[in-house]
């Protein structure tokens, strides 16, 4: 399952038009948990099989959408359903747990 990029610019679009939960992972290149987390939100994607939208966002190409979802810390999953806010993680969490959040 393919893992989409997000930004300013097809992120509000991506939320609201999904017809399913869409799980966004808030990440930085710098961040070292957030590499550590690739994988495994990898993992999770092909666990769900098209259950779930899996979405990226880096804070630092995206700043306005951290700010705009109050993503303090890096990285951070926000779920979204209908383009509303359901739930969020913040840490790394195995596959299971990432599965778990819908």
């Amino acid at each position: 399952m393919e893992i989409l990029h997000l930004n300013n610019d097809n992120f509000e679009e991506t939320i609201n038009s999904a017809d399913k939960p869409v799980i966004v992972d808030f990440w930085a290149t710098w961040c070292g948990p957030c590499k550590m987390f690739a994988p495994i939100l990898e993992q999770a994607a092909q666990m769900l099989d098209g259950k779930a939208v899996i979405a990226k966002v880096d804070i630092d190409e995206s700043q306005k959408l951290a700010v705009q979802y109050g993503v303090m810390s890096v990285p951070t999953l926000v779920v979204f359903q209908g383009g509303e806010e359901v739930t969020r993680s913040v840490g790394v969490i195995s596959a299971e747990q990432v599965t778990s959040l819908i």
